[in-house]
């Protein structure tokens, strides 16, 4: 039985949910309070695993509230996610919650934020997990907040963990600020997406006295399914003749950025209300969307994993067109449906698998922890240095990309091996390990995941069950609700007419290649007196496709795959190719090839080919001179990229070029380096003007 001040807490509690919600008739579940009195009353720490709808947010929130009455000072809520800030504003707005945010989009509000919280005029603080790590932030705001705050909330807290699924390094900051936080001020970490594993993980981090409360990760709301259509176009296909049936509105999520172009771009030439949005999508742009699909004014938004964690609203529907690399990373999105839904409502979840989604999986798999001998260079580089150094003038000397590169640093930053400064990085001395077995076991669960992810394609269980399972949730059962299980039925019928629709549309080849404007920065350092903008270079040139395209790309992801071998250019891409040149119509006078050793057969043929169909004649080679140098060294970033085309390139040339327009021929653009290399060589030497055309794109 509570005590009559608990029964009075509760009764203020619910009070404040109830502005929180704008509702009268809404109450605090037993497992909510719990959370709220463990924070509030108790003042514990916490570990939510929930399934996503229940209402992590009204726990600190109102545990803000009556922490705030008590004199606590205010909350700090981590998070990775903008869509869930604006919409956190919008609601503590409502319960009379100052709250305000720090990220990445509002730089020009910072100084204020900073001021009204030193003033004590802030309740809330959302903060992204990136400005832990900022040296400002963390150096001058973060004593002070970790010293005064009421509550530290850390919202998708599987991202701390190295075996979530979606781990981030940034997150590693927050176990040093756990450390730091003063005795009795309450923790809450939330998550709708944590297995047993990640949840033992998590809660050792927050302490052995932390309260973990994990409940089922049932959504009732959900009936899933899958379809099995063979081709992209049928797949395309299947999304205009069935997208008007799903219920409301709702989410096409694609794996890639261009998809959901190409996507979109079909789907409204077939009369659907749709719009694409990834990350590359401008912000006020993004806003606006989120706004018309949350108010139903599209049918769909056709969008990446950016619209994903945090974008609170009540769809109808999600379609996955490809399939996302884990069961986990899989309820996640589907978990954007179905909230908010009237009881005996119901949202449709559908999965639309393809061959190439394991070759998308391959490539961000790429992207994993550098072996040791990169890691080990970096280190070196800056203790060489004895100075700072930004991360643009160590990709003068690391063969790693820029987003690889950054992300490496922040590790080795919480591992205590280099530091983050104002203006860069610098070494602190201290040794380090590289621990080969923690990330060979991360791999290795990664290549379960997806495993498993292919299994739930073709399993004949439920498929609720399947994926609660997947999370470890003791309490699955069969939903009754999948296709599995009799309550979906899904009609897999594509028409002839959107077939050859989807068909025309995916045959249509030809995609821009912008020309790169600037020089990297740092080239000096390297003995490359080259830096600013690049003055005389390449124009716009076209491609058939990207390889991650759904139409031409999956023939020139074969044509061009390690292994492959070196052949002609195959009937299909030479006709795409034709039909790109028809549209383009570039005015030439010559043809340049860039030089392969890798394949002489296809770059040649592809020549011999555009000099027949132009009549145009070859007029010279960007040659390799040193094929010591490997094709593809330094593609990791754009200084080690320039660096190594200027050594492994020379411009021969069989006539002159001034005063001429010259088509540069390539089979793919990967940095874009090398085509401006032969570019600004070309222009050098007096063409008029330089148009790179290649058969594909790498993304």
């Amino acid at each position: 039985m509570e005590s009559p001040t608990t029964t009075v807490t509760r009764e203020r509690a619910e009070a404040h949910l109830r502005a929180l919600v704008g509702r009268d008739d809404v109450s605090l579940r037993d497992d909510q309070w719990t959370a709220i009195e463990a924070l509030a009353v108790a003042r514990r720490r916490a570990l939510v695993v929930q399934r996503t709808g229940w209402g992590k947010s009204a726990v600190y929130f109102v545990a803000t509230l009556l922490l705030r009455a008590e004199g606590a000072g205010p909350t700090v809520i981590v998070s990775p996610l903008l869509a869930l800030m604006r919409n956190q504003i919008a609601a503590a707005e409502r319960a009379g919650i100052r709250a305000v945010t720090i990220n990445s989009t509002n730089l020009e509000q910072w100084d204020q934020t900073h001021r009204a919280i030193a003033a004590g005029e802030v309740d809330v603080l959302l903060v992204s997990p990136e400005r832990l790590n900022n040296p400002g932030f963390r150096d001058e705001v973060l004593p002070a907040l970790a010293a005064t705050c009421g509550l530290l909330v850390v919202d998708e807290a599987h991202c701390i963990s190295d075996w979530g699924h979606d781990f981030r390094p940034d997150y590693r900051r927050i176990r040093t600020l756990l450390g730091d936080l003063p005795e009795g001020i309450p923790v809450l970490a939330t998550t709708a997406t944590a297995n047993a594993r990640v949840t033992a993980d998590v809660a050792e981090q927050l302490g052995t006295d932390a309260l973990v409360l994990r409940g089922t990760l049932d959504r009732e709301s959900l009936r899933l399914g899958v379809v099995r259509l063979r081709t992209a176009q049928q797949r395309l296909a299947w999304l205009a003749d069935h997208l008007a049936e799903q219920p409301g509105s709702g989410i096409v999520y694609c794996l890639t950025v261009a998809a959901t172009q190409e996507v979109a771009d079909y789907l409204r030439s077939r009369g659907h209300d749709v719009a694409a949005y990834s990350g590359q999508t401008e912000q006020t742009e993004r806003l606006g969307l989120e706004s018309a699909l949350a108010e139903g004014r599209v049918k769909a938004l056709v969008a990446t994993s950016a619209l994903g964690m945090g974008f609170d609203a009540t769809l109808g529907f999600v379609v996955n067109l490809g399939a996302p690399q884990s069961p986990v990373a899989y309820y996640q999105q589907v978990g954007r449906a179905g909230r908010g839904l009237a009881d005996g409502e119901s949202a449709t979840v559908v999965l639309l698998p393809a061959l190439e989604d394991r070759d998308i999986w391959a490539y961000f798999g790429s992207l994993s922890f550098p072996p040791e001998q990169q890691v080990r260079q970096t280190l070196e580089v800056l203790a060489e240095e004895g100075r700072s150094m930004s991360t643009a003038g160590l990709e003068t000397r690391v063969e790693l990309s820029r987003t690889r590169l950054e992300q490496m640093l922040k590790v080795l930053d919480v591992d205590g091996a280099v530091r983050r400064v104002r203006g860069g990085w610098e070494a602190t001395g201290r040794d380090w390990s590289y621990d080969e077995e923690r990330y060979r076991r991360v791999r290795e669960a990664r290549e379960r995941e997806q495993a498993a992810m292919l299994a739930y394609l073709d399993t004949d269980v439920c498929r609720m069950r399947y994926l609660r399972e997947q999370l470890d949730d003791p309490d699955a059962v069969d939903c009754g609700r999948c296709d599995n299980c009799g309550g979906l039925t899904l009609d897999a019928a594509v028409s002839d007419v959107a077939v050859a629709e989807a068909t025309e549309r995916l045959s249509r080849p030809g995609v821009p290649i912008e020309p790169r404007r600037m020089w990297p920065t740092g080239l000096a350092a390297m003995g490359i007196e080259l830096k600013g903008k690049i003055a005389a270079g390449a124009e716009e040139g076209r491609a058939i496709a990207r390889l991650t395209d759904l139409g031409h790309g999956q023939a020139l992801r074969a044509l061009l795959a390690a292994g492959a071998g070196d052949v002609p250019v195959p009937d299909g891409l030479a006709r795409a190719l034709v039909d790109v040149l028809m549209d383009w119509r570039p005015q030439v006078h010559g043809i340049v090839v860039v030089e392969s050793m890798s394949r002489p057969t296809l770059t040649a043929d592809l020549a011999a080919n555009l000099s027949r169909f132009l009549k145009k004649p070859v007029v010279g080679r960007y040659a390799v001179v040193d094929p010591d140098i490997e094709p593809g060294r330094g593609a990791m970033n754009s200084a080690q990229r320039v660096s190594a085309v200027g050594r492994r390139f020379a411009l021969e040339l069989d006539e002159p070029v001034e005063g001429r327009s010259l088509l540069l021929v390539d089979d793919l653009v990967v940095t874009g380096w090398t085509l401006t290399r032969a570019a600004v060589a070309l222009r050098a030497r007096g063409a008029d003007a330089v148009l790179p055309l290649t058969l594909g794109v790498e993304r």
